[in-house]
């Protein structure tokens, strides 16, 4: 391995401003010193997230169809949610968002990637896992789905398929492009890259204050 790694900095913040509470996020507006001048820096404050590629014993990986209002798209993505209840372990997230969206479970975890969303002005930092080993939920103890996760239509595509329509620029949703192309590498290189579902995640998004 190189020595090259992202590096936490500390620059001197001179000021900062509460600019508007949101229903999911929170924006602030900062002042920072670079070491070569102040620049202001508006900041979406998000709680952070986490996505699973869920991968059947064929080796396809589950797709749901999902309205995103932001982009006025339907997005295939793999399911997901966000770290909003405060000091909630980030694979019990995920564990729960399987079985929520999918009605699946997983007896076998790892960390595929990690990664931050929107660098340029969101705090979320973002978990992604390899969740095998699938089987349902059963019928009676299934999570009654509403609003944008109601209606989810679910397609279960071969693994290159999906890298596929990745590069093709027929897939657009960040947990699926970098959680796609991951499961591809990291299948490539016989799965030697994936980490224990409860690696460290330091770079873990702080929450809204």
């Amino acid at each position: 391995m190189t020595r090259v790694r992202d590096e936490p900095a500390d620059l001197p913040v001179r000021s900062s401003e509460h600019v508007h509470d949101g229903l999911v996020w929170d924006v602030r507006r900062d002042e920072v010193d670079l070491g070569h001048g102040v620049v202001t820096r508006e900041v979406l404050v998000h709680t952070g997230a986490v996505g699973v590629v869920a991968m059947d014993d064929e080796d396809r990986v589950l797709l749901l169809r999902q309205y995103r209002h932001p982009v006025g798209h339907y997005l295939w993505e793999p399911p997901a949610g966000l770290l909003d209840v405060p000091g909630e372990d980030a694979l019990v997230t995920a564990r729960r968002e399987l079985a929520e969206e999918a009605d699946l479970v997983a007896g076998e975890w790892h960390v595929l990637v990690d990664f931050f969303n929107s660098p340029g002005g969101s705090t979320e930092s973002f978990r992604c896992y390899l969740a095998r080993g699938l089987r349902p939920v059963p019928e009676e103890e299934r999570h009654e789905r509403e609003d944008e996760e109601r209606d989810m239509p679910a397609v279960w595509l071969p693994l290159d398929e999906a890298r596929d329509l990745v590069l093709a620029g027929r897939l657009h949703n960040p947990t699926a492009v970098t959680g796609i192309l991951a499961a591809c590498a990291a299948r490539d290189a016989g799965w030697a890259t994936l980490r224990p579902a409860d690696a460290p995640w330091p770079e873990r998004s702080p929450g809204r204050a």
